[in-house]
């Protein structure tokens, strides 16, 4: 009897609905009209975790054969960010790591390992939610890889321009 009483517990544990919903999307990356990589980015949510994950692969010849890998992995909980993850390798050579984590009530940003300068606003927007949300009356986007806020500016027909700390631009 407890056994018959264990199995049903264990199937309605399982058969359970779920809480989880999950969007992945894939672009390919070109440069001069020919595709030379590839993007793949998910957003899973959980309750009121968001995970989003990507992973970009390109291969091409500038002036030699490089091959470069950007991995993301950021959580936010609560429309707030948690921890990210950037790990960027060219020719299978780490290039750039970069973690952030919120402690303490502020993100406390180590790139490359040495300890950047802290933020201690919470960040509701970064760089991997410009592939999943337009970000309409957002002005300001964390980059998971600089450790910096970025600025957004809004240029029409839901196309925006994202400008580094370098003053460096990218159109999305």
């Amino acid at each position: 009897m407890i056994r018959l009483f264990v199995l049903l517990f264990a199937i309605m544990q399982i058969q359970k609905p779920s809480n989880t919903s999950q969007q992945t999307i894939v672009f390919n990356v070109v440069r001069n009209e020919k595709i030379i990589g590839s993007l793949k980015a998910t957003k899973t949510v959980t309750d009121s975790k968001t995970y989003y994950k990507s992973s970009t692969i390109i291969n091409a010849r500038i002036i030699k054969e490089i091959s470069v890998n950007y991995k993301y992995d950021v959580t936010f909980d609560n429309k707030v960010l948690k921890q990210a993850n950037v790990n960027i390798t060219v020719n299978d050579k780490s290039h750039a790591n970069t973690t952030t984590e919120w402690e303490d009530n502020s993100y406390q940003i180590v790139k490359n390992g040495k300890q950047e300068a802290v933020i201690n606003n919470e960040i509701s927007y970064s760089t991997i939610q410009l592939y999943f949300k337009e970000p309409k009356n957002i002005s300001t986007c964390y980059s998971e890889q600089n450790g910096t806020l970025n600025t957004i500016i809004a240029m029409g027909n839901h196309v925006y321009k994202k400008v580094n700390s370098k003053n460096n631009e990218n159109l999305y």
